[in-house]
């Protein structure tokens, strides 16, 4: 029996079990301090403790890197300012009992705090007092609590702007689920935080406001207990009273205004991710020019009669030694970063009177980025440019949503370019550029924002939609505003992304194309082998899979393909019928991404009398050769473009439901003057999908 007790024990006090059990003993010791009579003794210890929990709070603010690694500081502010008010009616408990028996009678902590930090003066006790709770309460806590008020204000409206943001980097490949989730929860505990700060600083003002209240009421009780209860003459009642009070007071408000301190630190922090004495020494003292001109002018100060010029001069002199220091480091790193530059040019002459040679005809890169030279740092590996670790993520993103793994992207400088252009090539041709600003933000206008912003105009490269370039200062406003804010690496790599998708057709070459083969092989050798190059060759299936891309159709599902094209590549070898064939086996996939879930397919269908005349073009001109006659053409291109126009006005993707035997033909002929529009066939819409049409497609006239 004594053994099972025994191992309950043990198991009760497992690290576990403390944490969890210390915080509720501790608020339990708190509350009952306020009705249990406590020695002197233990009330200096406790005393000691407030101080010492005080100071530790305010070093934690100091060295803390961002706000929400000290989110348990609304709650440390509740524990310590109820922590003080239980020591405060304990203290004032033991004075009004034995403060008639000597200065020590409430603890040596007391007695110390009223004697030797005001020299036993009741006059200068009061005003030391008085001025510390005006610093508090006037100062620090009504300062700290407006930034908090702001802050959690701002944080609230920014909220939407910063999700949006989230979801913009997460459809851009440059982080997975993991991270976006990660990021919407500090965003959520961003808001929770500044909102509990702006409670939490209520409880410093009521604690002085209390502070003052226990004042007075302990002198004028302690005058009372003091003359009546204990026959002590006004005079001696007066200075052993009202010295305990202040001493009571002062050891009380010190750890609170530390606290408060400690509140202003954490809520005062901007972005910079450091510790508030490196960002001090950082920002402060190292513009040597500002050293200097500050040592000039207390030097000036201190030559003037009737000034302490001891120790003006000190500290002139003090400032004049820190930047002539901060001189010599700037010159020490500038040379440094001199002799660390490659000496190519050195090499130069060499080479020009070598014979040209086959080694001088350069390859074409397939993906090509050219920056301009003030986007360097953005792409340098030794900078640890942020932009490279976006466009690896791009790559990696793109081979899990398309089905294949790209070119890498060749990143050089071209100063031909302005300073802050960049192009993006495909295959030596550009296919779109830009412009970008390190250290600055584009804020992104998505259709809903509540009012402009001052900042350089443009629109953004990857979707034309009107934004500026902003400042950091501004990323708040920005956000509370309705826009969506991204930095410069964030664009560049969002418009790269969206013309690879766009050209994917065009990245999948022969090299891909068997790289994807052999990468099949590895797990069904005997489906790859039966049709390559025993059916089809590898040139057939590469403009299979192209046709796919062509029409935005993912090509991940490689085993249906094969399948399909093994079955029938034996009776069928024209790439595009090959590709009918598998756009059939896909159309649950096709549905799926126009569809998502089992919401009804709403799609635009074509007039009766437009398909027929359509077929009888399609019969008449043999298939692919196909001829519209121009009138015709260009009422159904106007007609088209007008219905999917008012299908995403209400939501809805522009799709066109067509005859399998149209569907090849209409979706090349508008794909030039539509590129959202997707032509589908009715064979692709699985049976279990309910169809319907939302808009009729007429002809010309019509």
């Amino acid at each position: 029996m004594a053994t099972n007790e025994t191992l309950n024990l043990r198991m009760l006090l497992t690290p576990t079990n403390v944490r969890m059990l210390g915080a509720p003993i501790f608020i339990i010791m708190v509350l009952s301090m306020m009705v249990l009579p406590l020695p002197a003794f233990v009330l200096d210890v406790f005393f000691t403790f407030n101080i010492a929990i005080a100071v530790m709070v305010m070093l934690v603010s100091m060295y803390t890197r961002r706000p929400l690694e000290f989110s348990v500081f609304p709650t440390v502010l509740l524990v310590t300012t109820l922590l003080r008010l239980a020591l405060n009616v304990a203290s004032t408990r033991i004075v009004l009992l034995e403060g008639h028996t000597g200065p020590d009678a409430a603890g040596k902590v007391i007695e110390a705090f009223g004697h030797f930090l005001v020299g036993g003066n009741t006059a200068i006790g009061i005003v030391v007092f008085v001025i510390l709770v005006v610093i508090n309460f006037v100062v620090v806590t009504k300062g700290a609590g407006r930034i908090a008020e702001v802050a959690a204000r701002f944080t609230l409206d920014a909220m939407p702007g910063k999700q949006m943001a989230i979801d913009a980097d997460l459809n851009a490949g440059l982080i997975d689920e993991a991270a976006a989730k990660q990021r919407r929860k500090e965003v959520a505990q961003e808001s929770e935080f500044y909102g509990a700060m702006d409670g939490a600083s209520k409880f410093v003002r009521g604690d002085a406001v209390a502070g003052i209240l226990i004042l007075l009421i302990n002198i004028v009780g302690g005058l009372l207990v003091g003359i009546v209860q204990h026959d002590m003459e006004a005079g001696v009642a007066v200075n052993t009273y009202t010295l305990l009070t202040i001493g009571d007071g002062l050891v009380a408000q010190i750890p609170a205004l530390i606290i408060s301190v400690a509140a202003g630190l954490v809520v005062s922090r901007v972005g910079d991710e450091a510790d508030v004495g490196g960002l001090v020494i950082t920002q402060v003292f190292s513009n040597p020019r500002v050293l200097m001109l500050t040592a000039a002018i207390i030097g000036v100060l201190g030559l003037i009669p009737g000034m302490p010029n001891l120790v003006f001069i000190l500290i002139a002199s003090a400032l004049g030694w820190l930047a002539w220091r901060r001189i010599g480091i700037e010159r020490q790193e500038a040379e440094a970063a001199a002799r660390a530059k490659p000496a190519a040019a050195a090499a130069q002459p060499a080479a020009e009177s070598l014979e040209a040679s086959w080694n001088d005809v350069a390859p074409v890169d397939v993906l090509g980025l050219e920056v301009g030279y003030r986007l360097i740092p953005m792409v340098d590996k030794g900078q640890d440019g942020e932009l490279l670790k976006r466009i690896r993520g791009l790559r990696k993103k793109f081979a899990q949503e398309v089905g294949f793994l790209s070119a890498p992207v060749h990143i050089r400088d071209n100063l031909e370019l302005k300073p802050n252009a960049y192009r993006i090539a495909l295959k030596g041709v550009e296919i779109g550029s830009g412009e970008a600003y390190p250290g600055q933000y584009l804020a992104i206008n998505p259709g809903r924002v509540s009012g402009p912003l001052a900042g350089r105009e443009t629109r953004d490269p990857a979707f034309n939609l009107p934004a500026f370039w902003i400042d950091a200062s501004q990323r708040e406003q920005a956000h509370a505003l309705g826009y969506t804010v991204v930095d410069a690496s964030t664009v560049v790599a969002t418009h790269l992304n969206n013309l690879i998708l766009t050209h994917a057709s065009e990245l999948l070459g022969r090299q891909e194309t068997q790289a994807l083969l052999d990468h099949i092989s590895k797990t069904t050798p005997k489906l790859v082998e039966d049709l390559v190059p025993a059916l089809l060759s590898v040139s057939a299936v590469q403009r299979v899979l192209q046709n796919l891309l062509d029409e935005g159709v993912n090509i991940r599902d490689m085993r249906t393909i094969i399948e399909v094209l093994a079955e029938n590549a034996p009776r069928v070898q024209d790439p595009i019928e090959l590709t009918t064939r598998v756009r059939q086996a896909l159309g649950r996939a096709i549905v799926q991404s126009l569809f998502p879930g089992n919401s009804d397919v709403q799609v635009m269908a074509l007039d009766p009398t437009l398909e027929r005349i359509l077929m009888q073009a399609m019969t008449s001109g043999g298939g692919e050769g196909a001829v519209i006659e121009p009138s015709l053409a260009d009422g159904l291109l106007r007609h088209v473009a007008e219905t999917s126009q008012r299908q995403e006005d209400i939501g809805l993707p522009p799709v066109l439901l067509v005859p399998p035997q149209l569907r090849w033909l209409l979706s090349r002929f508008l794909r030039r003057a539509v590129p959202s529009l997707k032509v589908i066939a009715n064979s692709e819409v699985p049976e279990t999908r309910t169809i319907r049409v939302s808009a009729m497609v007429g002809g010309a006239g019509r």
